[in-house]
């Protein structure tokens, strides 16, 4: 009778003991559960988020160059700047990053032009302005606009019908940029203000 009391007592703890590792594993499953969600979820997130970059992503693997940067430099230009007594000038050396090796050969014969538009630009500023680091970001923006403008087209004012005379000639005078200027960016090789 003994082995059929042992037997008893074996199975009333094998029930209390299968309670705690159901409980175990309830809780094993449950983790796994919010950890799988959570990585789905991150995973979601990211997904949507390049997604909703991605035309972006794309543009930029267009615009960027193929192959070592072309750089064109201008002759180094000293001009007289905008301060009271006409004192002041500014030494200054500019190189233009071109879109490619071909650039080079589409921007020469604008350089004329460009350089023209540059010391116009710079005659304007005071010695002030031109001593700040915002100014010569300032500069270097507004040279970036002058020496894009021979790539830029007008539009046909003509072709419109004339409706009203200031707005017309407003529209004429103001260009479109055009997204294929072979100039990226300007560049400062010397900067002195005197």
């Amino acid at each position: 009778m003994a082995t059929k009391a042992d037997a008893d007592k074996s199975d009333a703890a094998e029930p209390s003991s299968a309670k705690p590792k159901s409980k175990k594993l309830l809780l094993i499953v449950g983790v796994a559960v919010l950890v799988l969600a959570l990585v789905g979820g991150g995973a979601f997130f990211l997904l949507s988020k390049k997604n909703a970059a991605g035309e972006d992503g794309e543009e930029l693997v267009h615009l960027a160059p193929k192959g070592p940067p072309t750089y064109l430099a201008l002759d180094n230009m000293v001009v007289n700047l905008a301060d009271p007594g006409g004192e002041k000038v500014a030494q200054i050396g500019i190189t233009l990053e071109l879109a490619d090796s071909k650039a080079v050969d589409k921007v020469k014969p604008f350089m004329p032009a460009i350089r023209s538009g540059v010391l116009l630009l710079v005659s304007q500023r005071t010695a002030q302005e031109l001593l700040a680091i915002e100014g010569k970001e300032k500069l270097a923006a507004d040279i970036l606009l002058e020496a894009s403008k021979p790539f830029q087209s007008v539009p046909d004012a003509a072709a419109k019908p004339k409706k009203d005379a200031a707005k017309t000639k407003k529209k004429a005078t103001e260009k479109t940029p055009v997204n294929d200027s072979p100039v990226l960016a300007v560049l400062f090789s010397s900067f002195i203000v005197q």
